[in-house]
């Protein structure tokens, strides 16, 4: 039986704590026995909503152990792993402290606020022979799983041309909030768009330049807006884009992407993903609905349980080339959309 202690309990941090309750209930060998929040309000209970539907079920929190200092947590529990929801520039000191005191750690995405820090996750890892595995979650969803085998299947042949598009309202219930800070967050560019900068590495591999413009709405923060064009020896077309200022209620959040290839078409919008052969009448694959943060927490703890590399999925140099990715865009938006190569 696998004790699990979760670290943060804001937006994501409740996200993942449904997970662990279905698959306890699921009969699944692993336990949260222990969260830590620094808000002492979380102890009785209190849930932060965002703008993705990731459940807000009632909780039974008296079933876990309340701590404010991951430190003591993972000293008192005996935990196998710990799992970090925190504000972005926390997830590289905090894993690193984690793993020292001999706890795997599965981190949410991004990896870190930098490539450096990225990098002494890594190395803490390998120091300390613990698992690290960071939580971009779309390399789990079952549409951008089946958008993988088509490439490297090449049913449909080479890709021509692929965009992807993630927007949503402006996150204002982070703690203190920290999302509307450049130096905690990185901005819409690192916290939100780097879901698709992550899976055009994943599907693509790194660019040889990007080409970014973006524009900052909201004082102080890291850009709120973002457009970026990446460049493949190739010379496939490829092109991302991410808004987190869409204030509305009726619109909560959108992600969708189209691939182009030689002989077909995969689409994702309004929550429709749909295969679109050449010269065929379209269709809708079969595949689970299932939620990636649900997988990825399963994989994650399958693992660890079967002694296997959870990393294999989302290795770390891949989750810090993404970083990378990211930073080479902050640098040619800075200059006004300037290509950067990497």
């Amino acid at each position: 039986m696998l004790r699990v202690g979760l670290v943060g309990l804001g937006f994501m941090g409740n996200a993942h704590l449904q997970n662990y309750i279905r698959l306890e209930k699921e009969g699944f060998p692993i336990e949260l026995v222990a969260i830590c929040d620094v808000d002492e309000s979380k102890q009785g209970g209190a849930l932060v909503e965002g703008n993705l539907p990731v459940g807000i079920d009632s909780v039974d929190f008296s079933k876990y152990n309340f701590y404010q200092d991951m430190e003591e947590m993972i000293e008192k529990e005996n935990l196998d792993y710990v799992d970090l929801c925190l504000p972005t520039y926390l997830h590289s000191p905090m894993a690193v402290t984690a793993m020292k005191l001999g706890a795997h750690v599965f981190c949410e995405k991004p990896m870190a606020i930098s490539t450096v820090d990225a990098k002494k996750m890594i190395d803490a890892s390998e120091e300390y022979g613990k698992q690290l595995m960071i939580g971009q979650t779309l390399r789990f969803f079952p549409s951008y799983l089946y958008l993988k085998e088509t490439i490297e299947s090449k049913r449909y042949g080479n890709v021509v041309a692929a965009y992807f598009y993630r927007g949503g309202t402006t996150p204002i219930w982070s703690w203190e909030n920290w999302l509307l800070q450049k130096d905690k967050s990185g901005g819409c560019l690192l916290d939100q768009h780097i879901h698709d900068v992550d899976t055009i590495n994943w599907l693509f591999g790194l660019p040889e330049a990007v080409s970014t413009s973006g524009k900052v709405i909201n004082e102080g923060n890291g850009y709120d807006i973002v457009s970026t064009n990446y460049f493949y020896e190739d010379g496939k077309v490829v092109h991302a884009e991410d808004d987190w200022t869409i204030n509305n209620d009726d619109y909560g959040f959108e992600m969708r992407f189209r691939v182009n290839f030689e002989k077909g078409t995969l689409i994702l919008e309004n929550g429709v993903f749909k295969d679109y052969p050449h010269g065929e009448k379209s269709f809708e694959p079969d595949i689970s609905k299932e939620s990636g943060y649900y997988y990825e927490i399963k994989h994650f703890a399958e693992s660890i349980l079967n002694g296997t590399k959870a990393e294999e999925r989302v290795p770390s140099i891949s989750a810090r080339n993404t970083i990378l990715i990211a930073e080479k865009e902050q640098e040619s938006a800075d200059k006004q959309g300037e290509k950067i190569y990497l």
